[in-house]
Parts: C-alpha cells; structure tokens; sequence
C-alpha cells in the first residue's frame, strides 16, 4: 500500500460540514479528492464516487439523507477493497447506516458511522465531535483523518449505536432552542427587553453553547444555517419513529418536529433551525417555494425501522 495513497482523502458532498471538512484536511496536509451530486468548480473534482475510492484508501461521506447514504456506498462498490476504509457521517436511521455498512463490507473494505456535533465554524477549526461506532482495528487506522477536524472522538459500540447517540444529542439540542424561543417571546410579550434573558441566562445552569450561540441570533433574526431546519426536522423524525419502535411516548422530540415543519411548510427548510423563532416573531423574509412535499415524499420512502 503506497504512502502516498494513504494521504490521499476522498471527501463525498459537499455541504456546509463536508466543504468546510475538505479545506481543513488540505490544511493538515492531506491530499483530498472529492465528489458532489452537483458539480462544483472545486480543486480536485472527480466524476464519479468510484473515481474518489481508486485514489484514496480513506473515503468520508457526507451526504444528507437514507438515499442518497445508500446511493454512494452502492456506488463505490465497483472500486472498493480491503485496502479502503469509508467513513459515514450522515445522520441517517439506525437501519440504513447498517444497510451501508454491509453494502461496504460486502467488497472487504471496512466502515466506520462517524456522526458527528459541531457547526460549520467548529467544521472550520477542525472542532467537531464525531461519535464512532465500527471495527477497531479501522479505527485506529483511520483516526488521523478524523482528527484532523476533530476535536473529540467518543467510541460508542456497534454499527447503527453511533447514530441513536447523535439523534438522542440531536434531541436536547432541538428541543432547548425551541423552548428559548418560547422563552423569548414571553419576555417580549410583558415588555421586557429580550437582550435581558440573554443576560440572564449567562449565570443560568441550563445556559449551554448552543444557547450562546442562538440567542443572539434569533434576537437579530439571523437564521444564516449553521444546521438546517430540514436537516434538524429529519433528525426529529428518526427520533420518532425510534422512539414507536421502541413503545415510548417521546412527546418533547414531537413536538419540536411539529414545530420545525410548520416552519418547513413556510419555506424556510434551507435557513437554520433556530427559524423556529419566527413563530412568535414578525417574518423578514417571505416564504420560498413548496420543497417540503417534496422532502417528506423522500422522507418517508427512506427512514424505514427494523
């Protein structure tokens, strides 16, 4: 196995985390290939998945959903051997990471579920938080390369554990942001300036970075996506019907999620999920466009449960 392929990194979709990923791998020194549903005038740019794995030992997927996870490792197939190791950081259903997986090993190579917490300014300093699941051996392996934009990797267990840990986390984080919204909206209902509560919360137990950050800019009706709303609703979603298939009654995770679609069925499936706010604050943008048919008729032929 050559030294120089094994600096080679392949990096699938590019979005907000996988872009921002790929730059800082090129920053740490290594030689990344990549490959984007839509085409982007990006160094290094290959036409095929397949085309990343011929050239790279260590393939990392960033791609949005059930389908499009599936897609790319039956993809990858034809150039897969026991030399790669592909990396899936997609927050899919438990089900579908472990259908990808079997998909990979079915050629020898190894896989690893690697979700991950972080927003794109973590994404940029190399500051996310991967949750790891998957042969150890292929970790050890492949722990530089998460290192790279990682600050922390926590080891779960099995294939498909990695990710109810990131729906779990998903869940508080969802369900803090919607009840701060609330909050907000009664400090502004009795008069109250609502920088207070912000203040307020500083010295509060239940203050936390997500709050840092989204207070203020849901005060500034900023909703620039660091995590987008249709992304967040989908997590929402597995949350849910993990939760049927568990027998339990997840009435905060339901709640959030029917929260985040009305804001979805507005048009705001692109801004952040903290544009849940606009529920109790006046619009500064009109509705765009009708994707959320389009996004739960996906939805629900993908995010199927054992």
């Amino acid at each position: 196995m050559s030294r120089r392929r094994r600096k080679n990194v392949g990096v699938i979709g590019l979005g907000i985390i996988g872009s921002r990923v790929t730059e800082t791998l090129r920053q740490k020194g290594f030689h990344v290939f990549v490959w984007n549903r839509t085409p982007q005038p990006v160094p290094n740019f290959v036409g095929a998945p397949a085309e990343i794995a011929e050239m790279c030992d260590f393939v990392q997927v960033f791609v949005s959903d059930d389908d499009a996870l599936l897609q790319v490792a039956e993809d990858l197939v034809p150039a897969l051997s026991p030399r790669h190791i592909v990396l899936a950081h997609s927050t899919v259903s438990p089900h579908s990471m472990v259908a990808a997986a079997e998909i990979v090993e079915s050629r020898g190579a190894r896989f690893i579920e690697a979700p991950f917490t972080g927003s794109k300014t973590a994404a940029e300093k190399g500051e996310l938080l991967y949750y790891v699941a998957g042969d150890d051996a292929a970790l050890r392996e492949a722990r530089p390369i998460l290192e790279a934009s990682g600050k922390e990797i926590i080891v779960i267990g099995e294939i498909g554990q990695a990710t109810v840990i990131k729906i779990a986390t998903n869940m508080v984080t969802a369900a803090s942001v919607q009840a701060a919204a609330e909050a907000l909206a009664l400090v502004q209902a009795v008069g109250l300036p609502m920088e207070k509560f912000v203040e307020a919360m500083r010295g509060n137990a239940s203050h936390s970075t997500t709050l840092a950050l989204k207070l203020p800019k849901i005060i500034e009706a900023n909703f620039e996506p660091h995590f987008s709303m249709k992304h967040m609703l989908k997590d929402m979603q597995i949350a849910s019907r993990l939760g049927l298939s568990h027998s339990l009654e997840l009435g905060v995770a339901a709640a959030t999620r029917d929260r985040l679609l009305e804001q979805m069925q507005r048009g705001y499936g692109d801004d952040d999920y903290s544009a849940v706010a606009r529920k109790y604050f006046a619009d500064v943008q009109p509705a765009r466009g009708e994707e959320v048919g389009l996004f739960w008729n996906q939805f629900n032929r993908t995010a199927s449960f054992p």
